[in-house]
């Protein structure tokens, strides 16, 4: 999420990552009492990693509703990730996100995925990129818009816009289908 974001854009994120799962939009009120409640851990941890990222009189109890639920997934993505809107954690748990990473619009991140860097920048990946299970996604790569990566893949190296990956290493299988398992994607406010 974007470091210097008012509470009410910040808001609009939670509303996106909101609608990417359920397929509509609520209030406020609405998210906040489903964050609370806790019954949808994925979208719980976005809530919370929403607000954490933004310094307002909630930050403290964000920050320790964050951790809490990170260390109970194992969902370890940092409030200073550079995320846009409509983030989508599906069966969230066992996923490690690097904070130099920069993640798009309407991004899919499955169980068990790594994206990291073990020097400088980690990835950074276009809008509506599905990414399947236990991928890893390795140093600094650029993954285009629209790209589908396959469950156990390993991506060493940048992948091109509407394309289907797969394998260890990585490698480009067609171009049907861009961004076809993307669902109720969010268009960001003009």
């Amino acid at each position: 999420m974007r470091k210097n974001a008012k509470l009410s854009e910040t808001f609009a994120y939670i509303r996106s990552d909101y609608k990417r799962r359920w397929g509509k939009t609520a209030s406020a009120f609405s998210l906040t009492r489903k964050a609370l409640l806790g019954r949808a851990h994925c979208f719980s941890f976005c809530f919370w990693l929403r607000l954490s990222s933004r310094k307002t009189v909630f930050s403290p109890l964000a920050r320790l509703m964050r951790a809490r639920y990170s260390r109970k997934y194992g969902l370890q993505i940092p409030a200073q990730t550079d995320i846009g809107y409509g983030l989508y954690i599906g069966h969230g748990i066992g996923i490690v996100v690097h904070p130099s990473a920069k993640i798009g619009n309407n991004c899919n991140l499955s169980q068990f995925t790594t994206i990291g860097a073990n020097k400088g920048q980690a990835a950074t990946i276009g809008n509506n990129v599905y990414i399947g299970p236990s991928v890893c996604i390795v140093e600094n790569v650029t993954i285009g818009d629209n790209v589908t990566i396959g469950a156990g893949s390993v991506v060493t190296k940048d992948i091109p816009p509407n394309a289907t990956v797969a394998g260890v290493p990585a490698k480009v299988l067609h171009y049907n289908n861009p961004g076809g398992y993307i669902s109720n994607r969010w268009e960001t406010p003009q």
